[in-house]
């Protein structure tokens, strides 16, 4: 498994998951996307990596990542004016975007991996 092709699809869903809630701060939201990203990569790919191996389940991965909610910081929505409420439905909405799109992904290659093997 690349983690680098994860974390593209990862970023990816996050960048469309913000431009569909906040169309008209891009900017803003393509930052706070890349900060969380980058403030929780080593992490990120240590976790997947594991779950890849069968060294975690799904449910130990999603509370590994839900734990990092505080590195959510959002600075750029927060000043542009958007509500500490829908900025915390967002950091939900968030985690939640980067665990479906890790386990979807690491299911698949197994998937593909299993079908590999029996061929």
């Amino acid at each position: 498994m690349d983690f680098k092709n994860v974390l593209k699809e990862i970023k990816g869903n996050l960048l469309e998951l913000m431009g569909a809630k906040f169309d008209d701060l891009k900017t803003e939201s393509k930052k706070d996307v890349q900060d969380f990203l980058e403030a929780s990569k080593a992490k990120l790919e240590r976790w997947t990596t594991l779950l890849a191996e069968g060294n975690l389940t799904p449910q130990d991965y999603k509370w590994l990542v839900e734990s990092q909610k505080d590195l959510v910081v959002l600075k750029g929505l927060y000043a542009a004016g958007v509500s500490k409420i829908k900025l915390g439905h967002l950091k939900n909405s968030i985690l939640d975007t980067v665990i479906n799109t890790a386990i979807g992904l690491v299911t698949k290659t197994d998937e593909n991996t299993d079908d590999t093997e029996t061929s």
